[in-house]
């Protein structure tokens, strides 16, 4: 690829499972992306059908009227494109990751297959053992704003989860500066019900969700074990978390509340202001170049509206004075930041775009 026009050559892209919610939503980030060819998207369910039959949203891409969606096939794949989206439950995107490498392609895997850099954590949260445990060393795990420079060279990418994604980038620069305690962390987040995938169960029916408000999840949900993974690796020391999730009658969308001790005693005025000056320079130092990161100041706090369809995490603090805590609130949105747009964003490192290329701001 020519580096002086990273979009010369346009790269030949497949997605397998483009029929879910991430599915979909991955396929409509690539149909607009300039440096890509969207050349295979599979769906057991849909085989044979066109793209702008399955999703007439499309219609309008010339792209959609040719496209059909084929059942998936590892060697098909190989020879249609030169990466390879695998957006599939867990356990079974292994399946076609550890082939697909073995024949050159470059692999961004949605699901949580590779997101855990140990098979005994794997099974201890999914409840079987690791597919192919041998890749998880290989994996580069799949959050850009702190993994950009291995995300460019890795052929294997486990792209970061909604829920980690809204806990992580708030936290991990006040813990690599030591600006808080990493004993004592609290989350708390509120999804989407897309966030569940497109399923058909009793408890995501309209009926049962809507005016409904409910935790799920608890104690130990799945996400916990990538997210104490990365805040561990950010502190130099085990953290647990206190996580509890929580399903909202949303199409989409995380809103999550962190509370944190500050790591020094933060008791009189002076001790509160040096604080605040601290983590408002941590988070500056960290955030301000970065194109998908809104940090907001002054009364503004997070709102889910300002960033559905986007690719962006924008979060506000407060350090509450009573009871000398540091609340974080976060907001993104579950299938694009969470999901599909940090999948592309990952593609667009490893290509050689421009980061911000076909993703929404």
């Amino acid at each position: 690829m020519d580096a002086m026009n990273p979009m010369n050559k346009k790269v030949r892209v497949g997605v397998v499972g483009a029929s879910g919610y991430s599915g979909e939503e991955l396929v409509r980030l690539l149909l607009r992306h300039p440096g890509v060819d969207l050349t295979s998207i599979t769906s057991r369910q849909y085989a044979g059908q066109t793209l702008a039959q399955i999703y007439p949203r499309f219609a309008s891409y010339p792209l959609a009227g040719a496209l059909r969606f084929s059942e998936p096939n590892v060697s098909s794949l190989a020879q249609q494109a030169e990466v390879v989206f695998l957006a599939l439950p867990h356990g079974v995107a292994a399946e076609f990751a550890e082939p697909l490498l073995r024949l050159g392609r470059r692999i961004i895997d949605l699901s949580a297959d590779f997101r855990l850099r140990k098979a005994e954590v794997y099974r201890e949260f999914y409840g079987h053992d690791h597919p192919c445990p041998r890749l998880l060393a290989e994996a580069v795990y799949g959050l850009p704003e702190v993994y950009r420079e291995a995300i460019r060279t890795a052929n294997l990418v486990a792209a970061a989860g909604c829920y980690p994604t809204s806990i992580l980038l708030p936290l991990i620069p006040l813990l690599r500066a030591g600006l808080i305690d990493p004993h004592g962390l609290i989350a708390d987040s509120l999804s989407g019900v897309s966030g569940a995938g497109r399923k058909a169960e009793p408890d995501y029916l309209f009926v049962e969700c809507n005016e409904s408000l409910r935790a799920y999840g608890l104690p130990k949900h799945r996400h916990l074990s990538e997210i104490e993974q990365e805040l561990s690796a950010a502190a130099g020391r085990d953290v647990v978390l206190q996580f509890t999730p929580h399903l909202v009658p949303v199409n989409r969308g995380i809103l999550t509340t962190l509370y944190a001790s500050p790591r020094e005693p933060v008791g009189d005025a002076g001790a509160r202001e040096s604080f605040q000056q601290n983590v408002q320079a941590c988070y500056r130092s960290a955030y301000l170049a970065e194109p998908f990161v809104r940090v907001l100041e002054g009364k503004s706090l997070p709102d889910t509206k300002n960033i559905v369809g986007t690719n962006v995490i924008e979060f506000a603090w407060r350090l509450d004075p009573r009871t000398n805590r540091l609340v974080v609130i976060s907001a993104i949105d579950n299938l694009t930041k969470g999901a599909s747009g940090q999948g592309v964003q990952c593609l667009n490192l490893m290509c050689g775009f421009p980061e911000e290329t076909g993703l929404p701001i």
